[in-house]
């Protein structure tokens, strides 16, 4: 399976949702090619920490830009049992190449107004891209949710409303434990003692389940 984790609007946390699904592939026992499409190169920068820290990363990263997504993402992947894309911030061809591809988008939103604003930029992105993948399936999730209040569930509101994605009711909390995890070249299932935050932990698997067990 192909999963883009992507959206036009910057800073929601998708890097973060991808180099923890890597991980937990990786924990599954599946052989995962995770691309890094993003020109900030984040989870390059998170693979190569890893492999310095532990040794290996368990997966493969590669970069690949613009149509190369497209072009060598599909090449590539029937040598994996999973691909991951991280892409996106704006609208790219790397966006648009992942999204040809890929049959799920998943597609991150911080709480807030701008950030849902951009559900309607990224839902047209993906009815265009289903003109060439009619397969693909879109989902919205909120991540970095606010531990408590109103705001999330009027944000999770706004996204039901928004046709081209399927609103995932698997939010993520913004927690110290996912920044602790990255600084430590890890995913968040994989820190043990004190460092370990089960509910972190928790949403980063249910999320997985959904993806990799209910929806494909």
């Amino acid at each position: 399976m192909i999963l883009t984790v992507g959206n036009t609007k910057g800073g929601v946390g998708k890097t973060t949702l991808a180099v923890n699904l890597a991980v937990e592939r990786f924990l599954a026992g599946k052989d995962v090619l995770l691309i890094d499409a993003d020109n900030q190169r984040t989870s390059s920068a998170f693979s190569a920490l890893r492999e310095s820290l532990h040794g290996q990363t368990g997966y493969t990263c590669i970069e690949l830009s613009g149509s190369a997504v497209h072009q060598q993402g599909r090449n590539l992947a029937p040598k994996y049992d999973e691909v991951i894309i991280d892409v996106g911030g704006r609208d790219t061809s790397a966006l648009r190449g992942a999204l040809a591809i890929s049959d799920i988008a998943l597609v991150p939103f911080a709480v807030g107004t701008f950030d849902i604003w951009a559900a309607e930029d990224i839902g047209r992105l993906i009815e265009e891209a289903r003109g060439f993948n009619p397969t693909l399936r879109a989902f919205s999730v909120l991540n970095m949710a606010d531990p408590a209040g109103g705001d999330n569930a009027d944000a999770a509101g706004l996204l039901t409303e928004t046709s081209a994605l399927v609103y995932l009711r698997a939010s993520l909390v913004r927690r110290k434990a996912m920044r602790n995890a990255a600084a430590a070249g890890l995913g968040v299932l994989e820190m043990t003692g004190s460092s370990r935050d089960s509910k972190a932990c928790g949403e980063v698997g249910y999320l997985a389940e959904l993806l990799y067990n209910k929806l494909n």
